[in-house]
């Protein structure tokens, strides 16, 4: 980290104090004999996983000083043995041992970087693809009425959990009216126009979302100790996706704002849960129907995450507003674009991971 910008010590080690309490309170009760639903979300240095005695124990990472380390001893068919274990910028070691113990216990490991791209993903059910799915979305891609009749469902469903997010996250304004009826007016042409290709449904998708984002405008972000730990002028509001980190190019990646930041997160962590139940599913995460992609890329996932990103946003926006934030939640690289601190994207990872399976 030595080209990064970081908070004083002190801070650091009190606000990573502050997720890690938040990150208890996420876990709450189950049920008597109920198996454990959340994923267990392990970060920072010297991570550790090693079978002793045909038990699986687990020693999590440093990320600040002074600094508990936790640890965790699973037993075969534990009832608290999580579903998925989930790195979050990690180091440190695993054995082959680990990977068949989690493999014969139906425990998925996950491993995201800093910025919540996944590094890999070790399903405990290997890729064994469904036929019947794999051709359906083969036929559905080759077949252009079939695929523009997809493409509008999609994106239709998507700007309608939009619209929820508009009116029940983002305070009235101008701009607030302006989204909601381009919203209104997307959903109804999606439904009711017949569309000569997808670059037609991209277009409503695009102005849809131009005018969503421009209703986030202004929206404060509360902070504390700045004097202290001052933060750039540009953080105090949200201004929109682009990232200035990019240079004049306007793309969302390598976010320059902790909202954009936390949103590229959340997004990455729900592209990972996606892959994974897709796998589960039998289909082909990287044949798209809608979206197309280099050679190995997600495409199928990009097409699933769509109407997931609104309700991410939701609770991003949700997240935002109910704390108020120190500048040594963030790091700021040498080019300007932020990272989340690993206690707050471990806080972050949990409550997007964390949230109840749809069909």
């Amino acid at each position: 980290m030595k080209h990064e910008i970081i908070s004083n010590p002190s801070e650091w080690t009190v606000r990573s104090e502050y997720w890690l309490r938040q990150s208890i309170q996420l876990s709450g009760t189950r049920a008597l004999r109920e198996r454990r639903s959340t994923p267990l979300i392990l970060t920072g240095d010297g991570v550790q996983m090693r079978v002793e005695k045909g038990t699986l124990h687990i020693r999590d990472g440093l990320t600040h000083y002074p600094q508990e380390r936790e640890d965790y001893r699973f037993f075969k068919g534990d009832l608290d043995l999580p579903p998925r274990i989930v790195t979050v910028d990690c180091s440190g070691g695993l054995s082959f041992d680990v990977l068949a113990w989690l493999a014969e216990q139906g425990v998925t490991l996950i491993c995201l970087d800093w910025k919540g791209d996944g590094v890999s993903v070790l399903a405990c059910n290997g890729y064994a693809a469904d036929p019947v799915k794999v051709r359906w979305q083969q036929e559905t891609r080759a077949d252009s009425a079939a695929r523009l009749a997809f493409a509008a469902d999609l994106i239709g469903r998507k700007i309608a959990i939009s619209l929820t997010t508009l009116e029940q996250h983002i305070p009235p304004s101008r701009l607030q009216t302006i989204a909601i009826e381009k919203s209104r007016i997307g959903i109804d042409r999606l439904a009711n126009e017949k569309f000569a290709d997808l670059n037609a449904v991209f277009a409503i998708e695009g102005e849809c979302a131009s005018a969503y984002f421009a209703a986030w405008q202004g929206l404060a972000i509360s902070w504390k100790g700045t004097k202290r730990h001052p933060v750039p002028d540009g953080w105090q509001i949200y201004k929109g996706r682009s990232s200035l980190a990019n240079g004049v190019k306007p793309e969302n990646r390598n976010a320059s704002h902790p909202v954009n930041a936390l949103l590229n997160y959340a997004y990455a962590v729900t592209l990972q849960r996606l892959q994974i139940q897709a796998i589960a599913d039998g289909y082909d995460p990287t044949l798209g129907v809608m979206h197309s992609g280099k050679r190995g890329n997600p495409a199928f996932i990009l097409d699933l995450i769509e109407p997931e990103r609104p309700r991410i946003d939701a609770l991003i926006l949700a997240f935002v507003a109910k704390h108020t934030f120190s500048g040594a939640d963030f790091v700021i690289r040498d080019n300007g674009g932020c990272r989340l601190s690993p206690q707050l994207a471990k806080h972050v990872a949990a409550i997007i991971d964390g949230r109840p399976q749809r069909s």
